[in-house]
């Protein structure tokens, strides 16, 4: 008969083991995506107006001209050089159209100044033309802008928060047309494609597809592609098909990689990056240069002649300071983990190890791809 605590340790064991070999599988959809799949980027140009005195000044001949020209549309003709207003901001409307949308859809709306204009806090934006690369008119922005700050000054004291001169407008632009998007080949074909190219994960995500779905359908074409041969009796039904492949689980191959940032000192790695065998000694010396400041004035002498005056004295003092002890770190078939530990161990700090981890790489003991950001 096993002992009840012996029991529940080994539950637990087995629960947090599954979940380990869990964690391990993830969703082919997570790695990846149908080719075709993509966003398309709208820029337009417009006006907002509305603002508090904080938009382009009369120096700004655009803002003045697209004024001109707006109120023209209204049968009103006036000449840009008699604009002067400072309520009215040039502004660049830009968004994202998504692959499946349609006519009537709502996307988000992000607008920047394009002059000199000072806040866009309470403007609201005019009817604006969204256009992709090919030149055609997608969606029509328009609406109230939320800044989520401000600016104002006066008499030479501004006050700030964040940036007033980017605003968002929620739902701001109403979709005209979509995008054609046909994610098969002919109707018989789709190619998934992986976000990280590698043939290891390729043939991975190939075998998996072709076990879940119980037919060989999916071939890695290369390290990047997987084409996936759709069943006639399941083209009629192609959303379906596409759900049962995106759900299935793979286990992806990792690429050994650490990532330092030295501008920050954060250094990431995978625990199971190995390093060969090596020795690590490293010592800090500190030069530390302190400049004093005085001011000699030649108080107690009466009736100074015109060569005596105050004068400025600067008294420097180098001081070096190096560490009595040097520490020694000997790691021996470990991982970039057991050798981060080891140096954290002994009180090294996150600048010094990035400096080490570097040096390791020269010595060509660790074996993983360095990328310092």
């Amino acid at each position: 008969m096993r002992h009840p605590f012996l029991c529940v340790a080994l539950a637990l064991a087995g629960l947090f083991g599954a979940a380990l070999v869990q964690a391990d599988t993830i969703r082919i959809k997570d790695i990846g995506k149908i080719a075709g799949w993509r966003e398309n980027a709208l820029t337009g140009y417009g006006l907002v107006t509305g603002l508090a005195g904080t938009g382009d000044s009369s120096r700004n001949k655009a803002t003045r001209q697209s004024i001109a020209n707006m109120l023209a549309r209204f049968d009103m003709t006036v000449v840009a050089d008699d604009v002067q207003s400072r309520n009215v901001a040039a502004v660049m409307v830009t968004a994202r159209l998504s692959p499946f949308a349609r006519a009537g859809d709502a996307l988000d709306v992000t607008v920047t100044s394009l002059g000199d204009a000072r806040s866009l806090v309470g403007g609201a934006l005019i009817l604006a033309p969204l256009k992709a690369a090919n030149g055609q008119v997608y969606a029509l922005a328009q609406g109230a802008l939320s800044v989520g700050g401000y600016k104002y000054d006066l008499n030479g004291n501004v006050v700030q928060k964040n940036h007033p001169t980017v605003a968002s407008i929620p739902g701001g632009a109403t979709v005209e047309q979509g995008v054609p998007n046909d994610v098969t080949n002919g109707g018989q074909r789709v190619t998934f494609v992986l976000a990280e190219p590698d043939y290891t994960t390729a043939s991975r995500v190939a075998a998996a597809i072709n076990r879940g779905l119980g037919a060989q359908l999916a071939v890695a074409e290369d390290a990047g592609g997987i084409e996936i041969r759709i069943p006639e009796e399941r083209r009629g039904r192609l959303n379906d098909f596409l759900m049962a492949v995106e759900n299935v689980q793979v286990e992806p191959d990792r690429r050994a990689r650490v990532v330092i940032n030295e501008r920050t000192g954060t250094v990431v790695a995978g625990a199971d990056v190995r390093i060969s065998r090596v020795a690590v000694s490293h010592g800090e010396l500190k030069v530390s240069i302190l400049t004093e400041n005085a001011v000699s004035q030649p108080s107690l002498v009466a009736n100074t002649g015109a060569d005596v005056r105050t004068a400025l004295v600067s008294n420097s003092r180098v001081e070096v300071e190096e560490r009595g002890e040097t520490g020694l770190v000997t790691a021996n078939g470990n991982t970039v983990a057991d050798l981060v530990r080891s140096l954290t161990r002994i009180k090294t700090n996150t600048r010094d190890i990035i400096s080490i981890l570097r040096a390791v790489k020269a010595a060509g003991a660790l074996h993983a791809e360095l990328v310092v950001q």
